[in-house]
């Protein structure tokens, strides 16, 4: 049998006062942004927090008072909508300019961040380059920015998808989730989170759709406990004995002119029945959402017992608050 090294229990605080003295960045631009201490602190926090929702003090409202912009240059259906409840059930007030007025190249980015400053506590950007994301934060000294998803990265969906695990599954040190599709901004997301977390992460793609290796060697950088990264061609080799098996769309958000050749290249690539028959009967079923059923996932398996879809899109909410207590206080 394979050893696991062992971990403390996660700790979860009864208030955001008694959170553990960690340090956090000014700013969540990606995963690896935060240090393994500040994660756990976080999980900690967002299960605190879900558990206790609706109960809490007001000493627990640490955004009173104070205003968080919405940049949305994406559409957004889960992001948008609990990035808004989170913001205001930690008592802050929500505004959200027009895309063309932020991004319509009317004036720089870092223009726009260092008016933002002058009024928002924190801005919350959903766009397509990381280097915008970037730019921003380089800007604006006092601003909070989180990234609500990039062509790069979507680091709020691995916060989420790492709660869901820990509630289904416990302590993942030593578990296996394998991610089959492209290798994407939530591939890449995942595999830094959960090698973190001491999760061996294995990614299937086709050739040419490949986690690039930049995010696999990150990955590897920060992995704990043992945690291993694989990239690999079969899908089959990928899910075996896996604990998840998770999957994305094949044509993301500006992707749309390529969605026929991918729907071919990436047919082998669908999570059905054999697929996770494959994997074995304790595999959960992981989405970020919105998903093309029939597609990368069938409809026997997206509405199975296995899967955890509409849970990652409920710990949403309860991570990003998690997320903006910490970045803020």
């Amino acid at each position: 049998m394979k050893s696991v090294q062992a971990v403390a229990p996660l700790r979860v605080p009864d208030r955001l006062s008694e959170r553990d003295d960690v340090a956090f960045p000014k700013s969540f631009l990606s995963m690896l942004d935060i240090s393994p201490e500040g994660f756990e602190q976080l999980l900690g926090l967002a299960a605190a927090m879900k558990r206790d929702r609706g109960r809490r003090g007001a000493g627990d409202r640490p955004l009173a008072g104070r205003h968080v912009a919405m940049l949305f240059e994406k559409p957004s259906l889960r992001t948008r909508t609990t990035f808004v409840i989170a913001v205001r059930e930690l008592g802050g007030e929500v505004i959200e300019p027009l895309p063309d007025v932020i991004f319509g190249g009317r004036e720089s980015v870092e223009d726009v961040a260092r008016n933002l400053e002058r009024w928002v506590a924190a801005v919350i950007v959903r766009t397509f380059e990381q280097e915008k994301v970037v730019r921003f934060d380089r800007a604006a000294s006092r601003l909070h920015i989180v990234n609500a998803l990039t062509n790069e990265e979507h680091p709020c969906q691995a916060l989420a998808d790492m709660l869901t695990l820990r509630e289904a599954l416990g302590d993942v040190t030593g578990r296996t989730l394998a991610f089959v599709g492209d290798g994407n901004n939530v591939a890449a997301s995942l595999a830094h989170a959960g090698a973190m977390l001491g999760l061996h992460v294995r990614v299937a793609s086709p050739e040419g759709y490949q986690l690039p290796d930049a995010v696999v060697n990150a990955a590897r950088s920060v992995a704990r406990h043992g945690a291993t990264v694989t990239v690999t061609t079969d899908p089959l080799a990928a899910v075996a004995g896996a604990d998840a098996v998770y999957t994305d769309v094949w044509a993301s958000m500006g992707q749309e002119a390529e969605t026929e050749l991918r729907a071919r290249r990436f047919l082998p690539y669908q999570v059905n029945d054999a697929l996770m028959a494959a994997a074995g009967p304790q595999a959960l079923f992981m989405h970020c959402l919105p998903a093309h059923r029939g597609a990368e996932v069938t409809d026997s398996v997206m509405d199975s017992s296995a899967s955890v879809v509409f849970d990652q899109a409920e710990n949403r909410l309860h991570t990003q608050k998690a997320l903006l207590a910490l970045l803020m206080t």
